[in-house]
């Protein structure tokens, strides 16, 4: 996509905004609410038109090649109505009637692991199963590009789980999949690369490990110390040697930190210095999550 832009009313959902995504990779669009993962998402998937820019899938367009791109995508949308009335066979049976080619209805049934509900009414599904119904509608005509729009939302852990199993299996085939989720932990594991997007552009785009290195230390300290009556100097903190960032948060204080062993250390030594007492710390490895938070904060929307 080049140069993409939506607006609806007041509101730039979308603005200039570029991107590629490689053959046979799964590639993840990350952003806080409002920041048009889900209108860009809807603009390549064909069910929203773009006010300009390009927007080319497996190399063809939604103005000449229409019929083409519909035979060769799958679809899980944020919110798949299904009629609670057929069965899940009769549903995967429907949307297979769609393609062309694909497996039988069964087969993909077995796939998502639904055999033994082929025959139970779709409204009478738990929130897991009507997600991986969803996904073997999506999966039905065997695509070349799958579309999933935060498509474990509001699932247990379980239920999450055993998804991204079943993405991860459609990845191993070699075929290419664009995911949006807010969750952080399955962009790390599904997606070779991800984009960040805020107020309709990307202001960051790699490999979870490449945005890791680029934006956050090795490791994430949080912890509390100080009371009204003896009140943290948090600038002989940050004076820390090996200490990148310090941000007081909700009460505490997070630190971006390079050297987790000396660091600690040393910063206990300073609490003691201050004669401030220490009630809560905690420490933890940079994460994708970490990244999120510092490029989509405050700081950066003050910008």
């Amino acid at each position: 996509m080049r140069r993409l832009r939506k607006t609806y009313k007041d509101v730039v959902a979308v603005n200039g905004l570029e991107l590629e995504v490689r053959p046979g990779e799964c590639f993840g669009l990350l952003g806080p609410n409002g920041a048009g993962k889900t209108t860009t998402i809807e603009i390549c998937e064909g069910l929203t038109p773009a006010d300009s820019g390009d927007v080319e899938v497996l190399g063809l367009n939604w103005q000449s090649h229409s019929k083409a791109l519909r035979q060769r995508l799958g679809i899980q949308l944020q919110e798949t109505q299904l009629s609670d009335k057929l069965t899940v066979l009769e549903t995967v049976e429907l949307f297979r009637s769609f393609f062309h080619q694909g497996p039988g209805a069964m087969a993909v049934i077995g796939l998502v692991q639904l055999e033994e509900k082929a025959k139970s009414r779709v409204g009478n599904l738990s929130g897991g199963q009507k997600q991986r119904l969803a996904l073997a509608c999506a999966l039905v005509g065997e695509p070349d590009f799958l579309f999933l729009d935060e498509p474990t939302t509001g699932l247990d852990p379980q239920a999450r789980r055993q998804l991204w199993e079943l993405i991860e299996k459609f990845k191993l085939s070699g075929r290419t999949i664009l995911l949006t989720t807010h969750y952080m932990d399955e962009a790390e594991r599904l997606c070779d690369r991800v984009a960040i997007m805020d107020h309709g552009k990307t202001i960051a785009l790699g490999t979870p490990r490449e945005l890791i290195a680029s934006v956050c230390a090795d490791h994430l300290v949080e912890f509390s110390a100080g009371t009204h009556a003896h009140p943290l100097d948090l600038t002989a903190v940050s004076a820390i040697d090996g200490i990148r960032d310090v941000q007081r948060e909700n009460g505490s204080v997070r630190m971006q930190v390079t050297e987790l062993h000396r660091a600690v250390p040393a910063l206990l030594a300073e609490l003691g210095r201050q004669s401030v007492p220490l009630t809560e710390l905690r420490t933890h490895s940079a994460t994708l999550e970490d990244v999120f938070v510092t490029l989509t904060g405050r700081h950066l929307r003050d910008e």
